[in-house]
């Protein structure tokens, strides 16, 4: 029996296959497949199929759809936020809530003109007039503002993806906005700490502004969680975020793998923490954590600065002084091309352990004002070098005793 040559079918006829798309993998339980090498859904590729009698009469119908002068595939009937829907359906189980919540938004606000437009009606030039239209809109009732360009670029990555997926062969080379890079002045560490000192927002400024932990990450942090049995050390373990319905979620990881970091508790902010009657460090809401910064902010009559900014200002000192960006970006969690399963000695290596104490020592030379504050926190310091010992509670409570049973004066 003859062997059949590459496209001949067992009736005689020519098969010519192009790539039309990819489709996200399930298993027999509808739930995603995810690529262990990727972490991302599987997807398989779809293909069209062209048959003839002849070869050639196969390669000129393939070479006829490949550049589109033959419609093989009816247009998409769906609308694009019909499309949208399916588009986050479709990944709901590997999507993070804060991410949903955000196309959402874009679903509910952007791109009015073509939002509830068939998909098949899209073109580049309408898209290109979206683009232009979604640039000249403005959000807030009092004041109006102009978007920002950044999420206009946002906003349309999101169309982009899902018109990729429903209608590869419309042309999305859109020219979109630049993206402003708007530099606002922020206060320096002293004088925040001025206006935050005795508020009952005073430990999550200080864990935002000294270790550099975001809004989500704060509000994550628990006691038995959180913080290492010595007490020593504060880690990232959950975030709380809100979902597309505006409810609290508690996620178990970060962002990004450099997110999930471990810190060394500063002893100012040790303090704050024995403070703190339940196992939650933060009880109160990330809106009402940012109203009550603002209003600070307002009160002081500072620059205006958000809860976010206290990361700039954290950013802003290890440049000051000159930390290797290696520590910085361990420090700040913006590491992100690597997942960091060998963090925790890395970290507290002798170069890490320096970069920490130079933080800590600055922090402290400007945020301790009291001199008698000032005078016993060196004389600890030099008794547990004399002694060779670790700051802990236990060494705490010697070195009080030390003193008293010595006469010396604190």
């Amino acid at each position: 029996m003859a062997r059949r040559k590459k496209g001949e079918l067992p009736s005689g006829s020519i098969r010519r296959q192009i790539y039309d798309h990819s489709e996200l993998v399930f298993d027999e339980f509808g739930k995603p497949i995810i690529d262990p090498k990727t972490g991302k859904q599987k997807k398989k590729r779809v293909y069209i199929s062209v048959t003839a009698d002849t070869r050639q009469e196969a390669d000129l119908a393939k070479a006829e759809l490949r550049a589109g002068k033959k419609k093989h595939q009816k247009p998409c009937s769906l609308t694009l936020y019909e499309a949208i829907d399916d588009y986050i359906s479709s990944s709901d189980a590997i999507l993070s809530p804060s991410t949903i919540r955000g196309y959402r938004t874009i679903q509910r606000n952007a791109f009015s003109s073509i939002m509830h437009m068939p998909i098949s009606d899209l073109s580049n030039t309408v898209l290109r007039d979206a683009v232009n239209a979604e640039c000249k809109r403005t959000t807030g009732k009092k004041n109006p503002k102009p978007i920002s360009s950044k999420t206009v670029i946002n906003e349309y990555g999101l169309l982009s993806s899902v018109l990729n997926m429903y209608a590869p062969d419309i042309d999305r080379s859109v020219k979109l906005p630049q993206k402003e890079h708007n530099k606002h002045e922020i206060s320096t560490p002293d004088v925040i700490y001025d206006i935050v000192k005795g508020t009952d927002i005073e430990l999550p400024v200080m864990l935002a502004m000294w270790l550099s932990f975001t809004e989500s990450e704060i509000l994550g942090l628990t006691k038995s969680k959180s913080i290492s049995s010595d007490g020593r050390y504060i880690t990232i373990k959950e975030v709380l975020v809100k979902d597309a319905d505006g409810n609290t979620v508690v996620k178990n990881k970060g962002k990004q793998p450099a997110r999930d970091r471990t810190l060394r508790i500063p002893e100012y902010i040790k303090g704050l923490i024995d403070q703190v009657n339940t196992d939650q460090l933060v009880t109160i809401s990330g809106t009402a954590l940012s109203k009550r910064f603002n209003r600070i902010i307002k009160k002081a009559e500072i620059p205006h600065m958000t809860f976010h900014d206290l990361r700039h200002v954290n950013a802003s000192v290890m440049s000051l002084l000159k930390v290797p960006d290696k520590y910085a970006q361990e420090r700040g969690g913006w590491h992100s091309d690597h997942i960091m399963k060998s963090v925790y000695q890395q970290t507290f290596s002798s170069e890490r352990a320096a970069v920490d104490e130079q933080i800590d020592n600055y922090f402290n030379e400007i945020l301790i004002t009291d001199k008698d504050e000032k005078r016993k926190q060196e004389k600890y310091q030099c008794w547990l070098t004399l002694f060779d010992r670790n700051d802990n509670k236990k060494n705490q409570a010697l070195f009080l005793k030390f003193c008293k049973e010595n006469e010396i004066e604190l």
